[in-house]
């Protein structure tokens, strides 16, 4: 049986024939050495047939196809052309089993070691097996292909939009531990001049903008009251303040400390900023990534998922059992070891709904959550719009979950919520043609910015 060989570059396809030789030359070894040997290895193949590329375009989408094991209409042609008609008369070797499963059900295609080190010889010998392609050609082409395909893989690829979400999320979760231990030192460090605020004032950030404020409390100025109200947030609170210098039972302390309190304590509010900040950055991203998930369950939570997961994408592709467990792994492998009760919920305990279901109902709602949650995210990555609707609609569909259980009132059908979610989608889509048809008027007319 003839052998042939589907060899994909970066200037085109090419197909090589393998010519007769000795059983012994069909090892693996023999077919090593002749490789190292471009004139042993050009008396083992021989081109058969070449087609080029087109141009640029056309050779990143075949790359892609390729990539994607996926036989385009170019290869099928192309292969068509110049392969026997007949499947019994020759055998084609592809590299990539998922092209050559997608092949195989209009070619007769073979696999296995010899076959890739045969193309792993046309690979090392292949500008001088295709004399009417130039060296200094092929290399142009890989390396404007290479760029061009890496450039559409971080352009395209959907995961990549995810990156920011799970950078962003953890980089909160930091700030977060940081905050919190930063803002306990400055606690300790300025009880011992001042130990009645501590009680006073129970927001951490708060804390540091009033002792930033007070400073030493024997030297503070009365008159600076209006800024000791906006750093605690209440004229009240800053009155029991004023009250609390006069009878402090704290030790007295020189300016030399209080300048490192007062500069630890600033630090402090410059990073609870920080964290407001990303923590803005995050929920418009959640609302361009993941508009539905964000809606249902919060952008915390909802990038927590994301996160975890490792992309929408995969986060998608769970079943709502898994999505309900997410971030339990270890008590799940745990109660699995140990024979015992496996947990009800993971990252979407921190949802508002299952803190407000009842005891008894916790376990129900989580379900029912996850459930909601698959179906968000599945939306948000694969609908071709963003839109909030699905979101809102199924977040409508916990509240009524939660009055059944509690109260017994009945709850709408899914079908039914979904279809009104359609038509939202639809009057909301019709809404925004109109308003981009009435800007084009006003812009034709010369009444438009």
């Amino acid at each position: 049986m003839t052998l042939f060989l589907l060899y994909e570059s970066a200037a085109g396809y090419a197909l090589f024939l393998r010519k007769e030789m000795e059983e012994t030359a069909e090892t693996e070894a023999e077919v090593q050495e002749a490789m190292l040997d471009a004139k042993k290895f050009a008396k083992m193949i021989s081109l058969a047939a070449w087609t080029p590329f087109k141009d640029a375009e056309e050779a990143l989408n075949q790359v892609n196809a390729v990539a994607a094991g996926t036989a385009s209409e170019v290869l099928v042609n192309f292969l068509e052309m110049n392969l026997p008609k007949s499947k019994k008369k020759y055998s084609l070797g592809v590299y990539d089993p998922e092209l050559g499963k997608e092949l195989g059900l209009q070619f007769s295609i073979s696999h296995g070691t010899t076959v890739r080190e045969l193309l792993r010889g046309c690979r090392m010998h292949f500008g001088r097996l295709v004399k009417d392609l130039k060296e200094l050609d092929l290399e142009k082409a890989r390396l404007g292909l290479g760029h061009s395909f890496s450039r559409s893989r971080m352009q395209f690829d959907p995961n990549r939009q995810d990156k920011p979400i799970i950078n962003t999320i953890a980089l909160l979760d930091s700030l977060d531990k940081n905050i919190n231990t930063f803002a306990m030192r400055v606690r300790e460090w300025y009880a011992w001049h001042f130990p009645e605020l501590a009680k006073i004032v129970t927001d951490n950030i708060a804390y540091a903008k009033v002792a930033r404020v007070i400073r030493v409390r024997d030297s503070f100025d009365r008159e600076r009251s209006q800024e000791l109200n906006d750093a605690c947030g209440s004229e009240e609170i800053a009155d029991e303040i004023l009250k609390a210098t006069k009878v402090s039972m704290g030790q007295d302390i020189v300016e030399m400390d209080m300048q490192n309190i007062d500069h630890f304590a600033l630090e402090v509010i410059k990073l609870a900023t920080m964290r407001k900040t990303l923590h803005d950055y995050l929920k418009a991203k959640m609302d361009l990534v993941a508009p539905n998930l964000c809606s249902l369950i919060g952008e915390v939570i909802g990038a927590r998922l994301i996160s975890h997961a490792g992309s929408l994408t995969n986060l998608a592709k769970y079943p709502a059992s898994t999505v309900q467990i997410l971030g339990a792994e270890k008590a799940l492998f745990r109660a699995l070891k140990t024979k015992g009760n496996t947990p009800k919920y993971g990252l979407i305990f921190h949802s508002t709904f299952i803190g407000r279901a009842q005891q008894k109902n916790k376990g129900r709602i989580s379900r029912y959550l996850a459930n909601k949650c698959s179906l968000a995210s599945r939306i948000d990555c694969f609908s071709d719009e963003s839109s909030t609707v699905f979101g809102e609609k199924l977040k409508d569909q916990v509240e009524e979950r939660l009055a059944f259980l509690t109260e017994g009132t009945t709850p709408r059908k899914n079908l039914e919520v979904m279809q009104e979610a359609i038509k939202e989608v639809k009057k909301r889509r019709k809404k925004k043609k109109k308003l981009e048809e009435a800007k084009k008027d006003c812009k034709c007319r010369g009444g438009g910015a």
